[in-house]
């Protein structure tokens, strides 16, 4: 399989091929640095909510930094359904940076700085629109 070119795709290729459960890795990092997270889960029977989560937001992540079909527009309606469940806008970004911190850790030394570059724009990018969203439902 020919790596990807895009380089969000190609960090998630590169820790698919060196973490085998990347959920638990993204959970345990949100839980820890923003533990007000944990309580928004029930206690039994999340798991599968919780990768259900995880997956498709990396598909949105990947749609969002390559061709832009249409997965990234999950991002921009996922911020009104967690409005909805009451989660913090800053929350809700913080688990994209959750998922690119796993990842720098899961690559070591194969995170490289155009690696880095894109996720930091990518990152400032779902920041954007998330405040974007934010401003129109302050205009409505």
């Amino acid at each position: 399989m020919t790596p990807s070119s895009n380089p969000i795709e190609r960090s998630f290729e590169l820790a698919a091929a060196a973490c085998d459960d990347l959920m638990l890795s993204v959970y345990r990092r949100l839980f820890r640095e923003h533990p007000e997270a944990q309580a928004m889960f029930r206690t039994e029977g999340s798991e599968p909510v919780r990768g259900s989560m995880l997956s498709l937001t990396i598909q949105a992540i990947i749609d969002f930094a390559g061709e832009r079909r249409g997965h990234f527009r999950l991002i921009e309606s996922e911020v009104f359904s967690h409005d909805a469940y009451g989660t913090p806008r800053e929350l809700f970004v913080a688990f994209f940076a959750v998922i690119a911190d796993c990842l720098r850790e899961i690559l070591g030394e194969q995170w490289s700085d155009e690696i880095d570059a894109a996720w930091h724009k990518l990152l400032r990018d779902i920041a954007a629109v998330v405040q974007q969203k934010h401003l129109v439902d302050d205009r409505a």
